[in-house]
Parts: structure tokens; sequence; C-alpha cells
């Protein structure tokens, strides 16, 4: 290996003067630790981008850089391609140029390199740089994830597997015997979703192929999938189900799994879900990693008013506080980080869910069980007799299950719950609707907090957002009057980073309404949601859209998120 110190791409950027020698030293440093290149470094320490990166190393070797996302790759140029040996050396034909093939490549190849793609090929190679994030993404979607599995699959009939290429350990699994395709498939299609950062996979077979989406940031992607996945699908199905401790054999009723992989120091829990369709099993894995649970309010997105506001809730003796919001707006995460600070050695904690998502350390957790019974007013009666100081139950769903909560909070406990609702004030008059006593909701609700995710704007391609209306502008005004040192609004423009969605993370916005005095005079079996609204707005309630409002004043999230997620005030 040369000195990196004296690399051309090290000299490049010397030359340019934007970083000390001893950024320099640190680049060289890291490439000859991690056996990589030099601009591999300079990306992983956060020095440049990866498309920076090279930009800079194709003018130091005298190089064309090629933009992938600027071209159309023809399917000519990728006829004979080992979708492996590409994936595994970073290279993307994507042109045909008369008896030469145009090829982008991560590194500069030397003579051996293209001496052996040249006969791979059967054409002359002509070179150029490009990304290697888009060269990945270039292939992935001409060939379909996974396909070097397969590639691999179709050369090694023997079926052995390959222990030490392994990406992830599966716990529990002793003794289940290990197909090297669908393993390495599985690693593959989980790694692109940790790449991704995706929150769920769906894999949805249809008669002649298999339909791959990964869930980002709220919205569902489509991953191009391999040719021959439909074929391998019955045993890729057969295998997560295994991995999950599902039963293999039933394939006419839903099933529900969990489990654990391991990837070097970090776990990732997943849950597995399958539903018998005309073509098979569809099958959804839910990405549980530890990592993406906000045990911190800090990181929820509320203001310093409103996190104080829910610690205050969770530190409360007694009463019931409801999240509300749809399914996948974030209720769960705001639940368990409101149980990590109510969670102490003085109080005893149970949770009563379905599924139960999260193992939350020094709580006792109940999952429901329909078919033996076991409901969320059935453990809730359990619940009480272990003498708890604090109770979640997953969903309030039925009648039932209100008056035994509405009782638990009457009686000394500090009840946390979810309900589906459109915004916090609506939780009152749906808990009539289900049966609740009005007089007994009156005296038991402490709070209800409604929420959304919204998406963040990507920090790698924010800009100045001109598209708002005056009238839009007078709102964030108005909500905000003093809101000094923002910066927004802004908007992401899409680049590498943000896979060019100009999205990056989701942010919560909320919606406080508190129990006061007035308000609980005012409840009763005729409260009627508009008629409350207006009372709580007079003792200081704010609806959600003005929260959102500051998240756009702050450059947090674009005003298309608001537009998306609330509603405009009424004329």
């Amino acid at each position: 290996m040369n000195d990196s110190t004296s690399s051309p791409f090290i000299e490049a950027l010397r030359n340019r003067g934007r970083f000390s020698d001893a950024d320099l030293r640190s680049i060289g440093a890291s490439a000859s630790e991690g056996g990589g290149s030099d601009a591999d470094a300079a990306v992983a320490l956060g020095l440049l981008s990866s498309e920076e990166s090279r930009r800079i190393l194709a003018e130091a070797c005298g190089l064309p850089f090629v933009d992938l996302r600027e071209i159309e790759v023809e399917s000519s140029a990728l006829e004979d391609i080992d979708s492996n040996d590409a994936l595994t050396h970073r290279y993307l034909p994507f042109s045909e140029a008369g008896a030469a093939r145009r090829v982008a490549f991560a590194e500069p190849p030397n003579a051996a390199e293209l001496g052996r793609l040249r006969l791979l090929l059967g054409k002359r190679i002509q070179v150029a740089l490009g990304d290697p994030e888009q060269i990945s993404e270039k292939l992935t979607q001409a060939l379909g994830l996974g396909a070097s599995a397969l590639d691999r699959a179709a050369a090694n009939t023997d079926g052995e597997e390959d222990t030490e290429s392994r990406v992830f350990e599966i716990r529990d699994t002793e003794g289940v015997s290990e197909d090297a395709t669908v393993s390495k498939f599985v690693d593959q299609v989980l790694l692109e979703a940790l790449r991704l950062r995706a929150t769920d996979i769906h894999l949805e077979p249809y008669e002649d192929t298999v339909r791959l989406r990964y869930r980002v940031d709220g919205a569902l992607r489509a991953i191009a999938a391999p040719r021959d996945v439909r074929r391998m699908f019955p045993a890729i199905s057969s295998r997560l189900k295994v991995m999950g401790g599902m039963d293999i054999a039933e394939r006419r009723t839903p099933q529900d799994g969990r489990l654990t992989a391991r990837r070097g120091e970090e776990e990732i829990d997943l849950r597995i879900s399958t539903l018998p369709t005309n073509f098979g099993e569809a099958i959804c894995l839910r990405i549980l990693g530890r990592e993406t649970l906000f045990l911190r309010m800090d990181g929820l997105g509320l203001s310093e008013a409103q996190e104080s506001q829910l610690r205050e809730l969770s530190r409360a003796p007694t009463g019931l506080t409801l999240i509300t919001g749809p399914t996948g707006s974030g209720k769960t995460t705001t639940l368990y980080a409101a149980l990590a600070v109510a969670n102490d050695e003085e109080r005893k904690v149970i949770t009563i869910e379905d599924p139960v998502e999260y193992q939350l350390q020094g709580i006792s957790q109940i999952q429901t069980r329909e078919e033996l019974g076991v409901t969320f007013a059935r453990g809730l009666r359990a619940a009480l007799r272990h003498d708890p100081d604090v109770i979640l139950i997953g969903e309030i769903r039925d009648r039932e299950t209100v008056e035994i909560a509405l009782r638990a909070a009457q009686t000394g406990h500090l009840v946390f719950s979810t309900l589906h609702t459109n915004d916090s004030v609506s939780a009152v008059t749906r808990m009539i609707e289900m049966g609740a006593d009005p007089y007994l909701l009156a005296s038991s609700l402490e709070a209800s907090i409604a929420q959304r995710l919204a998406r963040k704007v990507c920090p790698g391609c924010a800009t100045q957002d001109a598209g708002l209306s005056d009238g839009e502008r007078k709102e964030m005004a108005a909500a905000h009057p003093m809101a000094e040192g923002m910066v927004g609004p802004l908007m992401g423009e899409g680049c590498s980073a943000c896979h060019e969605r100009g999205y990056r993370g989701r942010v919560g916005l909320y919606e406080f309404f508190r129990m006061t005095p007035r308000l609980s005079e005012a409840i009763g079996p005729e409260t009627r949601s508009g008629t409350l609204r207006a009372l709580a707005a007079e003792q200081g309630w704010r609806p959600m859209r003005e929260d959102a409002w500051l998240k756009v004043a702050q450059g947090r999230i674009p005003a298309s998120e608001v537009r998306r997620l609330t509603a405009p005030p009424a004329v």
C-alpha cells in the first residue's frame, strides 16, 4: 500500500486548503487501520460527502466523474454482469460506447481489475468514477435487492452455508438448518432497511413477482426485487417463520412472531406478521431496534412547556392520561418515555399491551391473548390485584376497559392509555360515546395529548422555502410573534443523504388538553367537542397546528407537513 499521506487524493485535499494537516493525517491513519481508501476514510470521518469525495478523487486521478442520478442505465450495459461481483467491487456498467462499455467505479481500478472485467464483459472498458452510494442504489434498482444472494445460489448447488459471510446472527434458532441463499437474502434485506432507516419491511407475493417495500419516515418506498425471488419466496417465507418461532406448516391463518438479530454489538428486535393471500403469505417485519426508541423525553420534539407538563403528569400519584392519534403516530414511544419517568424504585409499574413491542427493564409487561381470553379488560383486572402504582393500557377499545380504567384512576392509581381520535379534545366525547360516566371521567381525566409524526427537513440539502402563501406566513407569525432567531421556513431539495427525498427523520407534533375545574364542570352527557374546544381555548389550550408552525419557524419541518397533517383554522 502506498503512503496515504502523499496519495493523489490527499494532495488534492491539501491543495484545496480546506483541511488542516491534522485532518489529513486522520484520513491517512483511518484508511491504514481500516484497510480502505482515503476517500472512504474522509467520508467516514464526516469531512466530505460520498459524492464530493469521488469528485475530488476523479479530478486527482484525471478521470471523468459521472453523476448517476442524471442518467438512465442502459439495459444492454448490464448484460453478462455478475451482480455479486459488481456489488463487492463497487462498479456499475451504465452505457454502451460502440465496442466499449462505460463503467462507473467507486475507486480507480488497477490493470488486473480492468483485465478481469474486460474478460467478464467481453468488451473494452471506459473508466469513470461515481458515488458509491449511487452505484449501489442503481445496481439495486436494475438487478433487485438481494440479487447477489440468488446469483451465488445458482453457482453453489451444495446448499452449504458460508457462515463467515453472515452479517446477522439470529438468536434462539439452535438446531434450525441454515439455507445459504435465503440467509444471505434476508441479510441484504435487513441491511438495506437499516441503511434507509426503515421502520417496516413488506414482502408481498403476487402471481409472477414479489413486491418489496420499506416504510421510511412514514411513507412506503418500493425497492426492486430480483427476478428469481418469486421462485425462492416459499423458502424465504418458511425461513422467516422458523426464525420467528411460528408454525411453518400453517399457511391458512395469520401468525405473529418475534426474533432478535445481532450485528456486531448491535441487537435488533423484529416483529414478524404473516397474512395469507391468493399467492402465498404476505410478510411484514416491524423493526424494533432499541436505538430507535426514545426513552428520553428530550428526544420526542416536545417544547419546554410541553415536556414540563408531561413530566408532571408522569409523576402524578393518580389520574388518567390519554395519548391520542392514528396508528403510526408515535403514541407508544411517547407512552414509554412517560413510563421511563414514572418508573422508580418506589413505584410498581405494570403494562397490558397488544403486542409488547419493547422490553422495558423493571416493568412487568403483560401480552394480551384474545384467543385465550386475556383481553385488555381481563389483564387490567389481574394487574390491579398485584398492587400497582402505575398502569399502562395499550389501548382503550371497549366499555369494560373504559370503566375499569376510570375506576383505577379514581382509586389511587396513575393510568396511561391510548385512544384513536383526531384531536385531544375529542377524547372526552369519544370516551363518553364508549360508555364512560361523564362525571367519573371529569374527575379522573388529567390530560389528553394528541400527536402526529412530521417528517424533518434533511439538513444536508435544506434551503429556504419561498412557497408559503401570505396567509400561511401571517398564520405562522401570529402563532409565534416572539420567535426570534428562527431560521425557517426551510425545505429539502433532495441529496444522497436523504435518498433524494428532502426529508430525514421524524419529529412529534403535539396538542395538550389539560383538565381544569371549569372544563370538568362543562363535561356532561350532552357535551359537544366544539363547545369544549372553545372553552379549552379560553383556558390556554392551543391546537396542534400552532406547534407545527413553531417547528417550521425553527427550520425543523417543512411547511408541506403542516398542510399534510393539520387542518387550517376555521374562517
